[in-house]
C-alpha cells in the first residue's frame, strides 16, 4: 500500500474492500460466481462495479469515466485482487482502452471508452504460435482490399476474447524495413465474420483463447492509429500494462500472506502455534519485508508516471512487473508449504492463488524479458 493515502483514496480502498468482502468474500460465493473456479470473470459482478463508477477509474471524464491517476488505478487493482473478485476482464480492458484513447479516432474512443465505463470488456491480441516474446515475428496478416483489409492467420493466448466486445488485433500489413515495421492495430468485433474463437484449457480455468481468422474483413475505419506503426504504439503502452500486472499480483501476494499468517498463528503442533517456530517465523518476516519493498516500488513508479504521463519508464515499469509477479509466486508457494496439506486443498484457497500467480511471470513479458530490458537500460 502507498505510504500515505489521501482521504479520497482511503475511502476508495475501504469501499472496494467492503464490496469484495460482501459480494465475493467466501469460497461459496466465489465458487458460484466462477463455476467452481473454471471462469475467472463474472459479468454480473463486473457490471455492479461499473454502476459504482469504478470501472471507469482510468477513463477520461469526457467519456464517462472518473479520469483518476495511475496511483488510484493501482489501488483499485490491488484491492480487487486482494478481495479475489472474479473480474479478470478488467486488466485487458484497461490496456486496450488506453491504446484507443491514445491513438484511436473519436468514434473509436466513444465506442470503447464509454463502453468500458459501463462495464463492457475489451481484449488485445499479439501472441501467435510462433511469436511470443518476439513480437516482431508476427505473421498473421492483414492484406489490403477494397475499403479495408482481409485478415488471415492464427493468434493465441488471447485473454478474455470469449466475452469481450472487440479485440485490439496486431497484424502484419507490410514487410518493408525492420521486423518491427509493417505492424498495424485493428479494432475487430468479436462477432466478425471469419473469426473463430476457441478456448484453451489451462490450470487456471478458461481464460485464454486461440483466434482463427479466415478472410475476416475489417474496414479502413477499424485501423487504430497509423498503419504500419503498431510497434511504436505498443511501446507507448508498456508503462500501463506492466503496472497493471504488477498491481494485480501484489494484491494476490498480500492476500496469500495474510491467509498464511492467520493459519500459522492458529495451527498448533508440538504444543504451540507453528508460527512460533523460528523456521516459519523467519520466513514470515522475509515475506513481510519483501511485500513492503514491492509496495513502495509500485507506489513510487505509479507516482512518477502520474507526474510524467508521456514518458516511458522502461526500467522502472519492468522492475515493478518483475518484482511483483515473482514475489506473488514465491509467497503463494511459501504459503502452500507452511499450510502443509491444507495449502494443497481447494477448501483453503491457497492452491487457487498459486495457480493464478504461476502464469504471471510468463504473460505480459516473461521475467526473463523484464530482466533483459532492465539490463539494457544500464547499457548492457
Amino acid at each position: 500500500m502507498p505510504r500515505a493515502l489521501s482521504d479520497e483514496r482511503r475511502d476508495l480502498v475501504k469501499a472496494v474492500r467492503d464490496f469484495c468482502r460482501r459480494e465475493c468474500g467466501t469460497k461459496e460465493q466465489r465458487d458460484k460466481l466462477t463455476a467452481n473456479g473454471q471462469e475467472q470473470h463474472n459479468q454480473q459482478l463486473y457490471e455492479k462495479m461499473a454502476g459504482l463508477g469504478w470501472l471507469g477509474i482510468a477513463v477520461p471524464e469526457t467519456y464517462g469515466g472518473a479520469g483518476l491517476s495511475m496511483v488510484d488505478l493501482c489501488l483499485f487493482l490491488q484491492e480487487t485482487s486482494y478481495g479475489q473478485a472474479p473480474i479478470s476482464g478488467f486488466g485487458t480492458t484497461v490496456i486496450a482502452a488506453a491504446a484507443y484513447e491514445r491513438f484511436g479516432t473519436e468514434e473509436q474512443k466513444r465506442l470503447v471508452l464509454e463502453g468500458v465505463a459501463k462495464g463492457r470488456v475489451e481484449a488485445i491480441s499479439m501472441s501467435e504460435p510462433g511469436a511470443g516474446s518476439d513480437v516482431g515475428a508476427l505473421t498473421c496478416r492483414a492484406d489490403r482490399t477494397d475499403g479495408g483489409y482481409l485478415v488471415n492467420g492464427q493468434k493465441t493466448w488471447c485473454s478474455n476474447a470469449h466475452f469481450a466486445d472487440h479485440i485490439l488485433l496486431i497484424a502484419r500489413t507490410g514487410r518493408d524495413g525492420t521486423k518491427h515495421d509493417g505492424l498495424t492495430q485493428f479494432m475487430v468485433p468479436t462477432d466478425a465474420e471469419g473469426l473463430r474463437i476457441s478456448g484453451i484449457d489451462t490450470m487456471g480455468g478458461r481464460d485464454v483463447n486461440d483466434l482463427y481468422f479466415t478472410d475476416t474483413f475489417v474496414p479502413d475505419s477499424a485501423v487504430v492509429g497509423t498503419p504500419g506503426q503498431a510497434w511504436n504504439q505498443l511501446m507507448a503502452g508498456l508503462n500501463l500494462e506492466r503496472m497493471i500486472l504488477g498491481a494485480l499480483m501484489l494484491g494476490v501476494a498480500r492476500r496469500a500472506f495474510d491467509d498464511t499468517l492467520a493459519y500459522v498463528r492458529q495451527r498448533e503442533q508440538f504444543g504451540r502455534p507453528i508460527g512460533s517456530f523460528q523456521s516459519l517465523k523467519h520466513r514470515v518476516a522475509d515475506m513481510a519485508t519483501e511485500l513492503a519493498c514491492a509496495g513502495l516500488l509500485l507506489d513510487d513508479v505509479a507516482a512518477a508516471i502520474d507526474a510524467e504521463p508521456d514518458r516511458v519508464f522502461a526500467r522502472e515499469a519492468s522492475m515493478v512487473k518483475l518484482k511483483c509477479t515473482e514475489l506473488a509466486k514465491h509467497v503463494t508457494l511459501e504459503g502452500m508449504q507452511m499450510m502443509g496439506g491444507y495449502g494443497y486443498a481447494t477448501e483453503y484457497g491457497m492452491e487457487a492463488m498459486l495457480r493464478r500467480t504461476v502464469v504471471s511471470t510468463v504473460y505480459g513479458g516473461t521475467s526473463e524479458i523484464q530482466r533483459d530490458i532492465i539490463g539494457k537500460t544500464y547499457g548492457l
